[in-house]
């Protein structure tokens, strides 16, 4: 329910700008845009319960909060052909669009990359056909808040070997630096990159996750101007150190499950 997952938003201080419904007639949705032109997805059905037709149905079903992430391009094509030649499966571009509110049409190109869900692991690739200030815009609940956007993606995944090989092929990255951390288990993070890999050291709730939906992001690290302050104004908790970064949590129960950190 879209109202919903706004109003949880909204009761941590981020308010999200209404967008439209997509014109697969299936999902509307809802966005928090940030300062430095990353943005999060607010994402249900038009109608309560009719999923079918969405890549993410069974997320939307059954409130999984989190289910997949997009990179933007402004070569899609050239950056479909690339991740071809080095092996890894990419769909051809599909054409999407909504309409916002005010009835003007945002018109992009996607492709899906990689196995599994769209953006369940490899991010799916996204180019705007309209200007993309008409797709996203920095929310006036988040402009010049102490944070500045969306800095990493936290992927839930089976094997975590398998999966630093997967984005080493894809991205031509250097091997991770990994730790362990009890709340969530095994990590490899990519210096410089935006992405944490977490992978279960034993049982518990991303086990279970990953038994009921799949490999796919698990939480999401906001960038941080002045961490202090952030933890002021978003009553951030919970703070460890991850890889020499300090991470703290909005409150998740606000948020309806939702895994929302600063770092």
């Amino acid at each position: 329910n879209l109202a919903t997952l706004q109003k949880a938003f909204t009761d941590v201080g981020m308010t999200a700008d209404v967008g439209g419904p997509h014109s697969n007639g299936v999902t509307e949705m809802a966005a928090v845009g940030f300062d430095d032109g990353t943005y999060i997805e607010l994402i249900a059905p038009v109608k309560a319960g009719a999923t079918t037709g969405s890549n993410w149905a069974k997320f939307m079903g059954e409130d999984a909060v989190t289910c997949a992430w997009a990179v933007g391009t402004n070569v899609l094509l050239q950056e479909v052909d690339r991740l071809k030649k080095v092996g890894i499966a990419v769909m051809p571009p599909e054409r999407g669009s909504r309409k916002r509110p005010d009835g003007m049409s945002v018109e992009w190109m996607i492709s899906a990359v990689g196995s599994g869900t769209v953006g369940s692991v490899l991010p799916f690739l996204i180019e705007d056909q309209t200007p993309r200030a008409w797709r996203v815009q920095t929310s006036a609940s988040v402009q010049g808040s102490p944070v500045f956007g969306v800095e990493n993606i936290v992927l839930g995944v089976n094997n975590l070997d398998a999966a630093i090989a997967l984005f080493r092929k894809a991205y031509g990255w250097a091997a991770p630096l990994t730790e362990i951390q009890k709340d969530f288990g095994k990590m490899a993070y990519f210096p410089g990159e935006p992405v944490i890999l977490v992978a279960p050291s034993g049982g518990g709730w991303l086990s279970d996750r990953l038994a009921k939906f799949g490999e796919s992001p698990v939480a999401i690290l906001l960038g941080s101007r002045d961490f202090p302050a952030a933890t002021k104004k978003y009553k951030l908790s919970g703070t460890k150190t991850w890889f020499g970064q300090k991470v703290a949590w909005l409150d998740a129960g606000k948020l309806k499950g939702v895994r929302l950190g600063v770092i």
